[in-house]
């Protein structure tokens, strides 16, 4: 029990500004189910108890002389007010305002961007984000928080109170045990949650599986008497036929701080030369801070139901960053370090282990559930393409499980594999042909793939940042080369007919004399001038070698800061446009000329380059169109 002496004066601090908007979210009844304001303090209390352990392993005189861990949960009816203890780490004085007063992780602008006002998508955010404490402020018009952190003498505790409108106040308190008291005194019409079996139906619904102990007074007994009120069992180490579904749910939405259900999850135990259990989760809605690059991410790992790391990023590669989930090791020493999992046979096992019993999960749900799939697919499929460039021992999974924008399929919703593409293949079509740009919108509309949809055949149209260093990274799928159609030359003889082929080498005959000439004329700009066996109805294209580098891969590269020798392109005619057909009789040198520059920036600007010279290009389109 807290006793409660003051040491100094009272001092009253402001919230930090993100803070002021997040109570007035909490206070307006964000939660749509006001209970979950008992799981989130739960499971901070949990989370405490298992920092103190990991903080224990260095210096055992953090546990002091106190009991074992536990959590109680005590309320009382007149004063209307709950009590959440327990007996974690703790926190300084300095840390109740870094913690309580102010957002310190990393993201906040990105969180509040994302709020929308439908309360369970905000409310699931809210959890992500880590904030749960605030959550008290669904029930209560006030909440007191003391507090000391464990290796501080008694009255070094912490004493913080607030009504949740703007303000605190903070001061010096004793107190004689480590770890946190939260009361919370609530506000009318919310006495539903003073009675024992309210609080018990709670507990066991949303914190059955928390390891630590949950204490309540034993209802209809001794009121000196507690007992225990979940099962405080590691949910992992149990047997899977002896875990309810609800109970693997609830216990990824504790660990992962979210309110939405997993997508799928992935239970198992390994036995022989190691021994460890994975439970794995994949969540069904990205986290805020998917893609930003401070973000923690990672399981937790136990050794033997004790945890060491709270976000092991060692035990996935970054491409899986949204799986949640534990791992509880025999054979890890407790005082394993981030230093000792960089080089670790056992790690290494593991790792490898969970990434394919993921992949393989993911295949399944691929197969068995196509709509679950499509939304793993939006939430996460930009992350999984990352794996391409990161897994060579995955790659052929990977490029299974992918999903693209087609040709083939209707908008931008990226549904094709490349399995359904090898399916749709037509006869005599030896390679898979891609093309990657900056939107869905520029692939689509590309000249490059004229006599593609002439001959109905399908392109794979890719939009994702990442997809820019696929062509480098996935050069087959299943014996069948993938080849960008904005690179080398396209051979589609096997597809055309006789007639077809003569009218091209008539026609590439017919315009050789104009084919001398842009090269001469734009030698600088351009590495060769040739016919296309692309176009249908442009007059022309720019693209690159064979080895060359994809046009979206420069400009990423560009973007970034990085600096390389630009290769020259390959500009190649239509001969059958009415373009060039002027072009091959134009007698006016100057003219021709001019024609031939726009042909070049023309082709520039559709290939989603900028030009070097606009005022020139605008110049020279003027004095063309004054000769019409």
């Amino acid at each position: 029990m807290t006793v409660d002496t003051t040491t100094d004066e009272k001092e009253v601090l402001s919230f930090q500004a993100e803070v002021k908007q997040l109570l007035d979210i909490m206070i307006h009844s964000l939660y749509s189910k006001k209970e979950i304001f008992l799981r989130e303090l739960i499971s901070n209390a949990s989370d405490a108890i298992d920092r103190l352990h990991f903080a224990a392993l260095l210096d055992s005189s953090l546990l002091e002389d106190n009991a074992g861990p536990t959590i109680r949960i005590t309320y009382e009816k007149a004063a209307r007010t709950i009590t959440v203890s327990d007996t974690g780490i703790g926190m300084s004085r300095e840390e109740v305002i870094q913690q309580i007063g102010t957002i310190a992780k990393s993201g906040t602008r990105e969180f509040f961007q994302q709020l929308t006002g439908d309360q369970q998508k905000d409310a699931n955010l809210i959890g992500q984000f880590g904030v749960g404490f605030y959550s008290a402020f669904v029930v209560a018009e006030k909440v007191i928080l003391t507090t000391r952190r464990a290796g501080l003498a008694p009255e070094l505790g912490a004493r913080w109170e607030s009504d949740g409108h703007g303000e605190y106040s903070l001061q010096h308190c004793e107190k004689s045990t480590h770890g946190t008291d939260i009361v919370l005194v609530l506000r009318e019409g919310e006495e539903d949650f003073l009675t024992g079996p309210r609080l018990r139906s709670i507990i066991r619904k949303y914190s059955d599986h928390i390891s630590v102990p949950i204490l309540m007074q034993a209802e209809n007994k001794d009121t000196e008497t507690e007992e225990q009120v979940n099962q405080a069992s590691a949910l992992w180490l149990r047997p899977k036929q002896d875990v309810r579904d609800d109970e693997y749910t609830e216990f990824y939405k504790y660990i992962a701080h979210a309110l939405d259900e997993p997508l799928v999850y992935i239970h198992s135990r390994m036995e022989g030369n190691y021994e460890y259990t994975l439970l794995l989760y994949v969540p069904t809605q990205p986290p805020y801070d998917l893609w930003s690059r401070e973000s923690r991410h990672g399981i937790k790992l136990y050794v033997r139901r004790i945890l060491v790391m709270e976000t092991t990023d060692q035990l996935l590669p970054r491409y899986l960053r949204f799986v949640r989930g534990v791992v509880d090791s025999n054979d890890l020493p407790l005082n394993v370090s981030r230093e000792l999992l960089q080089h670790n046979r056992l790690i290494d096992s593991i790792r490898s282990t969970a990434v394919k019993k993921i992949l393989a999960e993911l295949t399944d749900l691929a197969i068995r559930d196509q709509e679950k799939y499509a939304t793993f697919w939006k939430g996460f499929g930009r992350a999984l393409k990352e794996g391409i460039t990161e897994d060579q021992a995955n790659r052929e999974t990977l490029a299974t499980l992918f999903r693209f924008a087609s040709t083939h399929a209707q908008g931008d919703a990226q549904t094709v594999s490349l399995d359904d593409y090898l399916a749709r293949m037509k006869e005599g079509q030896e390679k898979i042909y891609y093309l990657i740009a900056e939107s869905f919108t520029a692939a689509n509309e590309s000249p490059l793939l004229e006599v593609f949809r002439k001959k109905g055949i399908e392109v794979l149209l890719l939009s994702d940042p990442v997809d820019a260093l696929l062509g480098t990274e996935l050069l087959e799928f299943k014996g069948v080369s993938l080849q960008s159609i904005s690179k080398g030359s396209i051979d589609l003889s096997k597809l055309e007919e006789e007639q077809e082929k003569e009218e091209r080498q008539k026609s590439a005959g017919e315009i050789q004399g104009l084919l001398d000439h842009l090269k001469d004329l734009l030698e600088e700009k351009v590495k060769e001038v040739r016919i296309t066996s692309r176009l249908t109805t442009s007059p022309a294209c720019l693209v690159v070698d064979e080895y060359g580098m994809d046009p979206t891969l420069q400009r990423l590269l560009q973007s970034s800061g990085q600096g390389f020798p630009q290769p020259r392109p390959i500009l190649e005619i239509n001969p059958n446009h009415l373009l060039i057909q002027k072009m091959k009789e134009e007698q006016d040198k100057q003219k021709l000329n001019d024609l031939a520059q726009m042909l070049y920036d023309q082709s520039v600007l559709s290939r989603g380059d900028q030009l070097a010279n606009p005022v020139q290009f605008v110049n020279r389109l003027n004095t063309l169109l004054t000769r019409l």
